[in-house]
């Protein structure tokens, strides 16, 4: 039997409504027992943990990010991306299966699931492709998937284009229990943009797709989600157009989620502003009215989750003139301090922050772990909320280091990562 003690820290717990001091006592890889107010006494031979008043919460969750395996190793292996999680508090992770080759085939689900294993630091739940090679077109075997342990079914940053796949998709996963997450983004729009068509794209000379793009293909599926019952998730929304249609589709009490991701309420267009190339995402950034719109979609419970949308990209991939460039940004190491930025900016208070990043997701996946409870698994961030840092490309940890938040100045740094209640980074 194995015991470690968490003292003096202050318990974040979103899913049971927990801010409070106090202790944790984790035995063998699980929550033994919520300390409120502190423990009373210290088990012979436990392990003590002193949080010196640091936040202690759920591992967090991320719902989207790619790992590089199999296929881009020379971006991001799933070893180095474990580097990177642990220091980011991130404890499960959501692997996108538009790889090369992508996860269409349960052995490569397997390979991925093992792979992760093997880190000892992180769940890796990868996403089963919804259509052959990710391609849109022929419909992959959700069961054989689903059994291989897909956590859902996507074509990753690729969107179901074709509305009589989309519909037959969202059939089959509602049948296995599942659902369809989706690339808002309709792909004749969007094709070769590199921008948000407006004044900006105009004058920078760069190819744009229109905002409207985002909400015509949210309009679409939530259409189809009507039509067949199903459940789909819209990934990295980023406008106000397409937060409002989630919104009232929620309202109605459609099968509807969705969840952005930092870059999409914490940057602007603006960010693109010298072609540099770290801020070219997909979706692309978006003016500050959009940006405004997501933060208030966070705040009032339109968004389920903050996923880092971790897209590595290596140096030859970003040093080429910005409408070449590759789109994507690393996000695994920087997914909390960000999300704490809108904390301190006084935009989402502590808890709902939190829960984006933990019991959020954990509903959305049916997990057990993500929150702070007898029995449910010792996966654990502790994180200083007021430490300073400054993001620095070339000093991340992991392999990718294209960060669209390089040089920016945070609060808020993880301190400690425990998995399965096992120390994986600090100390």
């Amino acid at each position: 039997m194995t015991d470690t003690i968490f003292t003096n820290v202050r318990l974040l717990d979103p899913a049971g409504g927990l801010d409070v001091a106090g202790g944790l006592l984790v035995r063998d890889g699980t929550i033994a027992e919520v300390l409120q107010g502190g423990p009373a006494g210290i088990p012979e031979g436990a392990t003590v943990v002193d949080g010196g008043g640091a936040c202690l919460a759920p591992g967090l969750i991320d719902l989207r990010a790619a790992v590089g395996e199999p296929g881009a190793e020379h971006r991001e292996t799933i070893a180095s991306a474990a580097l990177a999680a642990a220091a980011g508090g991130i404890t499960t992770l959501c692997a996108l299966p538009d790889s090369e080759p992508a996860l269409d085939d349960p052995a490569l689900l397997q390979f991925v699931l093992r792979r992760g294993e093997a880190t000892g630091s992180l769940s890796i739940l990868p996403y089963g492709a919804a259509t052959r090679g990710c391609a849109g077109k022929e419909m992959t075997e959700f069961g054989l998937l689903r059994e291989a342990g897909a956590v859902a079914f996507t074509d990753g940053n690729h969107a179901i284009g074709d509305a009589r796949t989309m519909r037959i998709a969202l059939s089959y996963a509602r049948a296995f229990g599942s659902f369809i997450v989706q690339h808002p983004a309709v792909p004749s729009l969007s094709r070769g943009a590199a921008a948000t068509e407006g004044e900006l794209a105009t004058r920078l000379g760069l190819p744009s797709v229109p905002a409207a793009a985002e909400a015509m293909q949210v309009a679409r599926d939530i259409a189809l989600a009507r039509l067949t019952g199903g459940h789909v998730h819209f990934a990295h929304l980023s406008t106000a157009a397409a937060l409002e249609l989630v919104r009232e589709a929620k309202a109605e009490g459609l099968r509807v989620t969705c969840d952005t991701a930092p870059p999409y309420f914490d940057l602007n267009e603006t960010a693109i502003g010298d072609y540099r190339t770290y801020a070219k995402l997909e979706p692309p950034l978006r003016p500050e009215s959009d940006r405004e719109a997501v933060v208030a979609a966070l705040a009032d419970g339109t968004v389920d989750a903050i996923a880092s949308d971790h897209q590595p990209r290596d140096a030859d991939d970003k040093r080429l003139p910005f409408a070449q460039a590759e789109a994507g940004g690393a996000g695994l190491a920087t997914l909390l301090s960000v999300t704490l930025a809108r904390v301190h900016a006084g935009d989402l208070p502590l808890l709902r922050a939190m829960a984006l990043l933990t019991a959020g997701p954990a509903k959305l996946l049916g997990l057990e772990s993500g929150r702070l409870a007898a029995g449910a698994p010792a996966d654990l961030v502790l994180f200083d909320l007021e430490r300073a840092w400054k993001v620095e490309a070339g000093r991340l940890p992991g392999k990718a280091q294209n960060s669209p938040f390089d040089g920016r100045a945070l609060e808020g740094r993880v301190i400690g990562t425990w998995k399965a209640g096992r120390r994986v980074f600090g100390g």
